[in-house]
C-alpha cells in the first residue's frame, strides 16, 4: 500500500472510528496502524512493516494466522448457509456439532452450550443464567456476585461491574451493585512479605470474611480465571484454586470458570479447570475457540443448572448471532487443528517449557520486577532505575515498553508497569528466540 492510501486510510479512521481501549489523541496525533496481512506468527503493517506477533492478537490467535483448514471450513459453510438463528425450535448442524462436542471436551458435569458472540456476552449469559436458576429454586435473594481484584470479565455494564480493574469500571461510574471484589492473589503487587502460598492463604481468609459479611445466602456465584489474565498474568499459588473452589461449596455458591483466555490449550492443557481440578459449575469461553477468525463465546452449564433451567419453562435470554453457523463451522475446524497437530500437548511439552525457559531468563534483569507465567503465557513487571520503591501511578511503563518491542518488531501488551506475551502455539524455539531478544532490547532502551 503507498503512501497516499495508507494516509487516506489513517483520516477516515480519525474522522468515523471509534477504538477500543484506547487514547485516541495519541492515536490521532500518530495515525492508526493498519494490519493488512498474517500468516503464522506474523503481521504485516500497510508501511510493509513486518512483526512477530507475541501476543496472538488478544490473546486468540492460537493457531496462528491464516491457516487454510478453517478458511475452507468458512467458505464450504457460507456457501452453504452462512447464517441462522437458534430461536423458533430451530438451529444448525455446525452449532449442535459443536455444542456435542464442547460437552466432550469440557471436565465434569459441564454438558450444556450456551452461544454467543465473545467473551463478555458468555459472561453476560452466565449472570443472567445463574440469576434465572436461583429464582426457579426459589431464591431470588440470593443475587450477589464475586470476583476478585486483578480480575477480567468483560465491559458490558454487568461483566465490567464483575472486573475487578478500576480502570475499566471507574470511567463509567461501576460496579453496580451486589458485584463484591476478593482480593486476587497478586502479592508483588501488594507488597507483602508473605510468601505466594502464604498470601494465597490471606486472601482465601479475606475471602471467607467477606462471604460471611454479606451473608452466603445472599451470593450467587465466584467468578474465577484460572491465570488473571488482562489483570497481569496472575499465576495462581499451589493450593490457593482448590481451596477456592471448597470454599464456594462449603457455602452453596456457584463456581463460574472464566476460561475466555485460558481455554483451549495456553496453559498446556485443554482448560485450566481441569489441570487444576476445579469442577466448575459453569465456564465461559471465547478466544481460542475459533482462534479469532470469528466472533465466537459459549456458556457451558452443569447439568443440574440446565436441568432447572429447561424444565423452567420459556427461556428468555439468546442474541441474534447464537449459535452462528459460520462461526461454529470455524470453531469446528479450529478444534481440529489443535487435535491433529497435538498443539496442546506442544505447549505443555515442548514450546511452552522452553518459553518459561526464556522468559524466567529476565529474573535479575534490573527492569524487572517480578517475572510470572505458565504454559505459553507470561509477564515481567517493569521497573525504573530507583527499583519498584520508585514507581508512581503514571509511569505507564508498560506501555513505553510496548512501543519500544514494537520498534524493535515484536507485539507485546502493556498493562500499567508490566508487559505481557502469549504468542501463537505454533511458534517456533527460533521465534521465541526473536521475541525475548527483541524484549530485551527494548528494556535496554527503556532503562
Amino acid at each position: 500500500m503507498g503512501k497516499a492510501g495508507l494516509a487516506e486510510l489513517q483520516a477516515l479512521d480519525r474522522e468515523s472510528h471509534l477504538h477500543p481501549f484506547t487514547q485516541h489523541s495519541d492515536l490521532h496525533a500518530q495515525g492508526t496502524r493498519v494490519i493488512v496481512r498474517g500468516d503464522g506468527c506474523w503481521l504485516w503493517e500497510a508501511t510493509g512493516r513486518k512483526l512477530l506477533d507475541g501476543l496472538a492478537g488478544l490473546w486468540c490467535v492460537n493457531v496462528g494466522y491464516n491457516r487454510p483448514e478453517i478458511i475452507e471450513a468458512v467458505h464450504r459453510q457460507m456457501g452453504q448457509l452462512p447464517y441462522y438463528c437458534s430461536f423458533f425450535n430451530s438451529t444448525n448442524e455446525p452449532a449442535i456439532r459443536l455444542a456435542h462436542r464442547l460437552s466432550t471436551l469440557a471436565p465434569g458435569r459441564l454438558r450444556h452450550a450456551f452461544f454467543s458472540g465473545s467473551g463478555s456476552e458468555a459472561n453476560e449469559t452466565a449472570l443472567k443464567l445463574i440469576r434465572g436458576w436461583n429464582k426457579l429454586r426459589g431464591k431470588p435473594g440470593k443475587n450477589k456476585v464475586l470476583s476478585r481484584t486483578f480480575s477480567y470479565h468483560g465491559v458490558t455494564l454487568a461483566t465490567a461491574s464483575l472486573t475487578g480493574l478500576p480502570s475499566v469500571s471507574s470511567p463509567f461510574d461501576l460496579p453496580l451493585p451486589g458485584f463484591l471484589h476478593a482480593p486476587g492473589p497478586h502479592p508483588y503487587d501488594a507488597g507483602t512479605a508473605l510468601s505466594p502460598e502464604d498470601y494465597g492463604k490471606w486472601c482465601l481468609e479475606e475471602t471467607a470474611r467477606l462471604i460471611e459479611r454479606e451473608g452466603a445466602d445472599t451470593i450467587a456465584a465466584l467468578f474465577v480465571e484460572p491465570v488473571q489474565g488482562a489483570g497481569g498474568v496472575i499465576v495462581p499459588p499451589p493450593g490457593y484454586l482448590r481451596s477456592l473452589r471448597a470454599l464456594c461449596r462449603q457455602n452453596e455458591i456457584l463456581f463460574v470458570a472464566d476460561e475466555v483466555i485460558t481455554g483451549f490449550g495456553r496453559l498446556g492443557s485443554t482448560f485450566g479447570s481441569t489441570l487444576w481440578e476445579l469442577d466448575p459449575d459453569l465456564m465461559t469461553l471465547a478466544k481460542g475457540i475459533t482462534s479469532g477468525y470469528l466472533p465466537l463465546g459459549a456458556t457451558l452449564v452443569s447439568d443440574e443448572i440446565a436441568g432447572d433451567l429447561i424444565g423452567g419453562g420459556y427461556l428468555a435470554h439468546g442474541f441474534t448471532y447464537s449459535g452462528h453457523p459460520t462461526c461454529a463451522a470455524a470453531a469446528l475446524a479450529n478444534l481440529d487443528i489443535l487435535e491433529k497437530d497435538k498443539l496442546v500437548e506442544r505447549v505443555r511439552d515442548d514450546i511452552g517449557p522452553y518459553f518459561q525457559t526464556k522468559l524466567n531468563e529476565f529474573r535479575g534483569h534490573p527492569a524487572v520486577g517480578e517475572v510470572r507465567g505458565h504454559g505459553l503465557i507470561g509477564a515481567l513487571d517493569l521497573v525504573p532505575r530507583g527499583g519498584k520503591a520508585a514507581l508512581k501511578p503514571d509511569l505507564a511503563l508498560g506501555a513505553k515498553a510496548a512501543q519500544l518491542a514494537r520498534d524493535e518488531g515484536v507485539i507485546v501488551r502493556g498493562i500499567r508497569n508490566l508487559i505481557a506475551l502469549s504468542p501463537p502455539f505454533i511458534i517456533t524455539k527460533p521465534e521465541v528466540d526473536h521475541l525475548f531478544d527483541a524484549v530485551r532490547a527494548s528494556l535496554a532502551k527503556l532503562t
